[in-house]
This record gives structure tokens, sequence and C-alpha cells, in this order.
């Protein structure tokens, strides 16, 4: 199995570079979350535009409106649009029936009947992720550095196509590559000198690692 690599709150050309050179596959810019590692949509697609030709461009939004989407889409161009705030299955539909883009839907995991209310976007989305829950005081979604209970998954229904995020690092993506047997893995702040500062060295020893497994 192929494990694939997105790397999250990407802000600057040179962590953007680096990510391409040791291998990601999608490239993560977030442009209206509450996040430290925040873009506008013309810094995101300044960044963005130019990687389109060698990776897949994700651009995460929080609950957005279409006036945002219809933005992100004509001076971005990205190859997802990835919902990560509270967005209800029939909001996920509207958006996909008036977007020509494929989509990931974010679920936030903290018990197994998350994973259940999970399946009602299947159908909906390209790619599900499965993220750990933020703590209740934070108003970011993600990006904390947290783990939620890998071995759920293997006592759920998932769909053909999933990621997992929350807390991947150089110390435990080879357990979470034996344990899951995620097709995708997203990770941010566990590549990180400080927030929006990517480690050039831990993004090649992680891909190093996903690549040996």
């Amino acid at each position: 199995m192929i494990t694939k690599v997105k790397i999250c709150g990407l802000t600057c050309k040179r962590d953007v570079d680096a990510a391409i050179k040791y291998g990601a596959s999608y490239l993560g810019f977030i442009v209206n979350a509450e996040s430290s590692r925040k873009l506008s949509v013309i810094e995101a697609s300044r960044i963005a535009l130019p990687a389109r030709k060698f990776c897949e461009t994700v651009a995460v939004v929080v609950n957005p409106t279409n006036n945002l989407l219809e933005n992100i889409i004509q001076e971005m161009r990205p190859s997802y649009i990835q919902l990560h705030g509270n967005e209800s299955k029939e909001r996920v539909a509207d958006i996909k029936n008036n977007f020509n883009i494929k989509l990931i839907k974010a679920v936030s995991i903290d018990n197994k009947k998350d994973f259940i209310t999970a399946e009602q976007y299947t159908g909906l989305v390209d790619i599900m992720l499965y993220d750990s829950k933020p703590p209740l005081d934070s108003p970011q979604r993600g990006g904390h550095g947290l783990l939620f209970d890998w071995s759920m998954i293997s006592k759920v229904a998932l769909p053909k196509t999933w990621a997992l995020a929350g807390g991947l690092n150089i110390s435990n993506v080879e357990n979470a590559i034996n344990l899951t047997k995620a097709p995708i893995l997203d990770v941010s702040s566990g590549l990180e000198l400080a927030a929006g500062l990517k480690d050039h060295n831990k993004i090649k020893a992680f891909m190093d690692k996903i690549k040996n497994e």
C-alpha cells in the first residue's frame, strides 16, 4: 500500500517547495479558519498556484459562504476544498451541487459514535478526514498536535478514500501506518519549528519513514 501525505498549514513558498521536493501528494492552505497558519485568499493563491503542476492543492475553510468559495475557486483554483467546520449534510450537498470541485470533509473523532456521524457525508465528498477533537477552549479546528484512539479505526466501517489527521509526527508515523492502514496521512504541527513555519528536516524524515514502510 502506498501512503500519500498531505502537508497542511503551509504559509510560504519555501515550505511549499520543501513539501514538493520530499514527496507530499497534497498541499494544504488554511484560508478562513481561525488559525495561526491562516492566509488570505490572495496570499494562498500566490504560493498555491505555482504548486498545482506538482501536487494537489487544498483550500481549508470553516463554514464558508458561497461568496468565499467562489473567490477561492476563481483566485486559487485548488484541487480540493476541505470543509473543516460544522457543515451539515445539507450544506455539503449544496456545495457539491453548486461548485464543480472535489471535497474533503473533516470530522472530529473522540469515540466510535463520531465515525457513525461521519457516515452521513458518504457519497457527498471525495475524501473523509478523521481528525482529533480540539480542546474545548480553542477556536482552532486543527493543528493542535492531539491524537485520538487509533485502535477504533479497525472496528468501524470506513469509506474507500479517507485520511488520518491529528498529532502525527516523526515519532509515531510508522505506528500510525501499521495500526490504521490509512491511505492518506494529514500532518501539520508535527512538522513545524513554530506555528506556520515548517522544519524541512522533519518533512524529509517524515517522508523517508513512509517510503520505508
